[in-house]
């Protein structure tokens, strides 16, 4: 059987928590801040757990992660 390929792209979007959660940083920071409010970029910044949903489809790309 030969080695499973990582993709790239997503492993360098997701870590993967202590309890083998995936962490992923927030859209919509990028460009156009000047509308959005101080406090919605502020809690853009903070990491947010992948949802469950998501969650087997990203353990296939990241075999190794």
């Amino acid at each position: 059987m030969p080695k499973m390929k990582t993709s790239r792209s997503a492993a360098k979007r997701f870590k993967v928590t202590g309890t083998g959660k995936l962490k992923r940083n927030k859209a919509y920071k990028r460009h156009i801040l000047a509308k959005k409010s101080a406090k919605r970029k502020r809690n853009l910044r903070k990491p947010a757990i992948t949802d469950a949903t998501n969650v087997k489809n990203m353990k296939k790309i990241l075999p190794y992660l």
